[in-house]
């Protein structure tokens, strides 16, 4: 006897944040390429592309292409930069002081 008829109707739930829809015209398509090669470059270690993946948001947020939010409300700190930004900057501010 196949039980699934006594489990009631499935009603879906929608997403807490509203839909998310496709990038049909590919505004976003570069920023999401690079994030992607990055994920695979660093076996999916998503921390060592989190400025990329801020990229993503910030081009989706400008294309309306999701709702605009507070960096903090999406787990990003304006103030907090990745271990690559900042060494970057320490090269960036050695060289420049080294001329």
């Amino acid at each position: 006897m196949n039980m699934t008829y006594n489990q009631g109707k499935f009603k879906p739930k929608p997403p807490d944040k509203g839909s998310f829809p496709l990038d049909h015209t590919g505004a976003c398509k570069l920023a999401k390429i690079d994030y992607m090669s990055c994920l695979r470059r660093s076996d999916l270690d998503n921390s060592a592309c989190r400025e990329l993946s801020k990229a993503y948001l910030k081009c989706r947020m400008e294309n309306n292409l999701m709702t605009k939010e507070e960096w903090k409300n999406l787990g990003y700190n304006d103030d907090t930069k990745t271990a690559a930004t900042e060494s970057s900057d320490k090269t960036d501010s050695s060289a420049s002081s080294k001329s």
